[in-house]
């Protein structure tokens, strides 16, 4: 799946280890490489002036054998609603580790169906994973909806000597909640109005005592390409940690039922009682895996993309990862601690 090969990409880039990939989507309607994984790959190509065999659309196969990481300036575009986010996924580990600052021009969806939602990355991922102790500029510069995409989004950052351990462990108190709703294109902001009230009523069965505050936008047209719909609502806790919910508008989709999801999806991951939320726990792995000492999260149920995340880190860095039951107080609490003892990849370039 496209996650093997963004994790497996990213570390065999930073390792400099070559790397071959069979079977790639094996059993799916459409095998081989979709656009958005080839996207992935030519970007970690570029950054690393590699060598990229097998670099086709359908491809089952590829190999790749990573150069040094050069920082400047980077484009990946999937030319469809393949997500953006993905693309910084893979891209954003190894110029940590250029020599020089790098400017990455991703285009393609910006809010995608199977993928974070840009405003994700932006809330929710972009102030977690900077407690690995580095900080990026994520600017939003044009909105992009399936199925065209044609959304852009830059992102800049400096390269680290090394990361730094993370300890998500204490969940603490919900303190706030908030979000946004957008539609863009065609839809009236009655849609966007619409899935907010529907969430606030969800959420308000559960959590009685907390304002909410999720604003209705309508993205201005010369921002947003296509048109589009959805919802993020972010809860944020007394120790700093971020739990999300968020769905997406499609044609045929009651807005109602739209904003409800999100509010379901973010009181399961408050239900937990893990500090980060289902979408996250798989994005931190890699950076657990690199950095130095002993990274710990408190997570929900270990999901699929998580132990795939984990096998291929373990296997191609030195890093050790354990995950164990939480003795948790509250037996109706479904937690794990997922430890790691990073490789602590240093930065040779600096």
């Amino acid at each position: 799946g496209g996650q093997i090969l963004r994790v497996c990409a990213a570390l065999s880039c930073l390792r400099g280890l070559p790397l071959r990939v069979c079977r790639i989507r094996a059993g799916r309607s459409q095998p081989g490489l979709r656009p958005q994984h080839l996207s992935g790959l030519e970007i970690v190509r570029d950054l690393c002036d590699g060598k990229l065999g097998g670099a086709e659309i359908g491809s089952t196969e590829i190999t790749f054998t990573p150069g040094k990481i050069k920082g400047g300036t980077h484009v990946a575009d999937t030319q469809t609603a393949g997500s953006v986010c993905l693309l910084m996924q893979v891209a954003m580990p190894c110029v940590l580790f250029a020599a020089s600052p790098s400017e990455l021009r991703l285009k393609g969806g910006t809010n995608a169906e199977m993928a974070p939602q840009i405003d994700y990355t932006v809330m929710v991922f972009k102030p977690i994973v900077e407690k690995f102790n580095f900080t990026f500029n994520c600017d939003i510069k044009k909105r992009g909806y399936y199925p065209q995409g044609g959304g852009e989004v830059v992102v800049q950052m400096s390269p680290i000597k090394e990361l730094s351990p993370i300890d998500l462990t204490e969940r603490g108190t919900v303190t706030k909640i908030y979000g946004r709703a957008f539609v863009a294109g065609a839809l009236p902001i009655k849609l966007a109005k619409d899935m907010s009230a529907a969430a606030v009523r969800c959420i308000r069965k559960e959590i009685r005592d907390l304002y909410i505050n999720i604003q209705a936008v309508r993205e201005p047209d010369d921002q947003a390409f296509g048109t589009g719909s959805g919802i993020i609502i972010v809860a944020e806790t007394s120790t700093g940690c971020l739990l999300a919910g968020s769905s997406l508008g499609k044609r045929g989709k009651n807005s109602d039922k739209v904003g409800i999801e999100a509010a379901e999806i973010l009181l399961r991951n408050l239900k937990h009682g893990g500090a980060v939320d289902d979408s996250l726990q798989d994005q931190l792995i890699i950076f657990m895996a690199l950095a130095k000492g002993v990274s710990r999260v408190k997570s929900g149920p270990i999901t699929l993309h998580t132990q795939t995340a984990i096998h291929f880190a373990e296997q191609l860095t030195k890093a050790k990862f354990t995950v164990t039951k939480s003795e948790d107080e509250d037996p109706s609490k479904d937690t794990y601690i997922i430890e790691c003892q990073g490789m602590g990849l240093v930065n040779p370039n600096l």
